[in-house]
């Protein structure tokens, strides 16, 4: 289960090949992601809309796959701040990806979840702000006082529900950043997926009670080894110039059999 908006999307392959080293291959994948995505409300990025990730079928799918005997149980929860410029209060974005972690917990899954990138978000000049915002998030009316004072208030929830649910939250330095505070610096991701990703083994380690597995053979991805895509994923349901495209699922198979369903 890989949730997330842009960051995610964009090294979706990458991140997929360092689970497997924890997870074993061939996988099957369920991902909710998008450039701009929303945890909670509709989203538009030039005329492509998607819904909210917590209204996305993905749910559907883990509900359907977890009546099995081997229910998908590796999450991956990333992009945690869109939200924010799309002018969504703290205590909602929270609420959102609560509900989320509630859906996902239900089903058995060890869940890794990162944070915002506070360091870098405050690190930003207002020139810099005003720029990245009218290019990025043309309709947030949210200066950066107003934006970074959110930004600390979802941070700091995460933690709590962190402790409280008993996940693992990583930080992310602003060391592994690009110029625009939010995305991770190209050259440095699979350094950066690679550390974070090292979770799950903590996460495996540590569970005492037994769960059930991923589907998925017993023989992992060796380290280094290369996935290529056989055919991309396309998203299961998207507005395009406000026409809904539809995809079955899964729609995206890459070079060792794993399957991946783009909701």
């Amino acid at each position: 289960m890989l949730i997330g908006a842009s960051n995610l999307t964009i090294s979706l392959r990458l991140i997929i090949e360092l689970m497997q080293q924890y997870c074993g291959s061939p996988s099957e994948v369920l991902v909710a992601a998008g450039h701009g995505r929303s945890y909670g409300q509709g989203s538009r990025v030039l005329m492509r809309e998607l819904p909210g990730i917590i209204q996305s079928g993905m749910w559907r799918q883990l509900h359907s796959a977890g009546t099995g005997a081997e229910p998908v149980t590796y999450a991956f929860l990333t992009d945690i701040g869109n939200d924010i410029p799309y002018q969504a209060a703290p205590e909602e974005i929270l609420s959102w990806v609560s509900w989320c972690v509630e859906q996902l917990q239900r089903q058995g899954a060890r869940i890794v979840m990162t944070n915002l990138p506070v360091a870098s978000i405050e690190a930003l000049s207002e020139r810099r702000f005003n720029l990245l915002r009218g290019i990025m998030f043309s309709s947030c009316r949210l200066s950066r006082i107003e934006v970074i004072e959110r930004a600390r208030r979802v941070h700091q929830g995460l933690i709590q529900m962190a402790e409280r649910r008993q996940l693992v939250l990583r930080e992310v330095e602003a060391d592994w950043m690009s110029f625009d505070g939010i995305h991770i610096a190209y050259w440095k991701r699979r350094a950066f997926y690679r550390q974070i990703l090292q979770a799950f083994e903590q996460v495996t380690r540590c569970d005492d009670q037994p769960q059930g597995r991923m589907k998925s053979s017993t023989v992992t991805t060796p380290a280094g080894t290369l996935l290529s895509w056989r055919q991309r994923p396309n998203f299961a349901v998207r507005r395009i110039f406000g026409k809904i495209k539809r995809a079955p699922q899964p729609s995206g198979f890459l070079n060792d059999q794993t399957t991946v369903a783009l909701y």
